[in-house]
């Protein structure tokens, strides 16, 4: 394992919970086909008690586990934004001190938002 080196990109796992399965799915692959996450899993349902508007709510959600790097979680904040139904979102970073080496290169290069194919003149 290891952490990162001084000119890579942090890596975080970006927290992101949703009403619904397709809400899920749908973000889940914007965020990979955009290649802003090298991976997202899809956890639920769940149920997740939360205040809003002074009242006690319950609710069944879906949590996203965003594999993504520091450099790319706001450009990962505005997908969730603009695809999100919620007025007010759960996205949050959690940092990722430790990884094992070739996993976090392969999150490094699949969360940059630039398609690899690209970089190859395919």
């Amino acid at each position: 394992m290891t952490a990162p080196g001084v000119d890579e990109p942090a890596l975080v796992e970006a927290h992101v919970s949703v009403p619904d399965a397709e809400s899920a799915q749908r973000i889940a692959s914007d965020l990979v086909a955009r290649q802003l996450s090298a991976c997202v899993q899809v956890l639920g349902p769940m149920a997740s008690v939360y205040t809003w508007k002074g009242e006690v709510h319950q609710a069944q959600e879906w949590l996203l586990l965003v594999k993504t790097t520091a450099e790319s979680f706001a450009r990962v904040t505005e997908v969730v934004v603009q695809q999100h139904r919620y007025d007010i979102p759960e996205v949050v970073a959690v940092p990722i001190t430790h990884a094992l080496a070739e996993y976090a290169t392969w999150v490094r290069n699949n969360s940059d938002g630039i398609d690899d194919a690209e970089l190859m003149g395919d």
